[in-house]
């Protein structure tokens, strides 16, 4: 089968394109390099491999891509608030208008996964496990567009979605911006963390597991197709602070302040149910203190200089 991945040279791109490489997949990774980082170089002797420096924006591109494809994978996206924030005109271009092209252009046969984010659940319900039937009040624009852009899909029918949690771990395209890196960075480097509103509770995901739901749904997209999908941990719905004590159990001179005065403009706060993927028999095979070992050692390497999307 043939694999388009928009956003291939991403953070979770760059970890699957591999992987599909290894599972017998052709794949055309399609990217505008914005970030200038190198994360395909060892793949490059692949002969199922096609690069294509381009831009979704280029609709004419786009489409003469997706039509040689048997799946089609639409990462490309200025991901995260921040970036969103930052130039509102090409988010919504990127991470919505190019989505919406696409569904338009693929065919009957086309398999096509989208990587939305369980953000779109916003404050969630007082505690309560948030699973797909729950109301989607995304607080940022970046949970905007991908709530746009997943419920254009679904009222299609032609798709299947992902909540995704929040990702970390080890990437070839790395970024320091996400919040289990970002606090393992700050260990590993500052040995402190300043924590803002340290209640608030999300879901988590390592990078290699997010890229294995894409395998997983390839396989299994029959039965899967038309529906939304939370995927992460299910055994880490996890607050602020308990992130950090988790970490801290690996890096014991990380020290934990918890300001009262300031917040945080990620109001995200909810815990997630992942049973709806699980049930299809996906499995997640790296848990969160595997990730933080692994960041470890990668901070022994990287620094904070480009590895982030802002």
């Amino acid at each position: 089968m043939k694999v388009l991945v928009t956003g291939g040279m991403g953070y979770i791109g760059a970890t699957l394109i591999p992987m599909l490489l290894d599972e017998g997949f052709e794949v055309t990774a399609l990217d505008n390099m914005m970030y200038r980082q190198t994360p395909l170089l060892d793949r490059c002797w692949h002969p199922k491999l096609k690069v294509v420096k381009g831009d979704v924006r280029d609709s004419s591109l786009l489409k003469k891509e997706l039509a040689t494809a048997d799946v089609l994978l639409p990462l490309a996206c200025l991901t995260g608030a921040p970036a969103c924030a930052k130039d509102p005109g090409a988010a919504v271009e990127i991470g919505k208008t190019s989505v919406v092209e696409m569904l338009k252009a693929k065919s009957k046969d086309q398999l096509l996964i989208y990587p939305c984010t369980n953000s779109g659940y916003g404050i969630g319900q007082n505690g309560a496990e948030c699973d797909e039937d729950s109301p989607l009040e995304p607080v940022s624009l970046y949970g905007k567009l991908k709530v746009e852009a997943e419920t254009a899909l679904l009222e299609s029918g032609e798709a299947v979605t992902f909540r995704f949690a929040t990702v970390f771990g080890a990437s070839p395209r790395m970024r320091l911006d996400l919040l289990v890196n970002d606090f393992t960075y700050r260990a590993v480097n500052d040995r402190f963390v300043v924590l803002f509103e340290a209640h608030f509770k999300r879901n988590y995901l390592h990078v290699r597991d997010a890229a294995g739901a894409f395998i997983h749904t390839i396989r299994n997209y029959g039965k899967m197709k038309g529906r939304p999908y939370n995927v992460g941990l299910s055994d880490a719905n996890l607050s602020k602070m308990e992130l950090c004590e988790t970490i801290r159990k690996h890096l014991p001179d990380f020290h934990i302040l918890v300001s009262d005065v300031g917040e945080d403009p990620d109001k995200r706060d909810y815990v997630i149910s992942n049973k709806r993927i699980e049930a299809t028999g996906y499995k997640t095979r790296h848990s969160l203190s595997d990730g933080i070992q692994e960041l470890i050692k990668c901070f022994q390497i990287i620094k904070r200089t480009e590895h982030s999307n802002v």
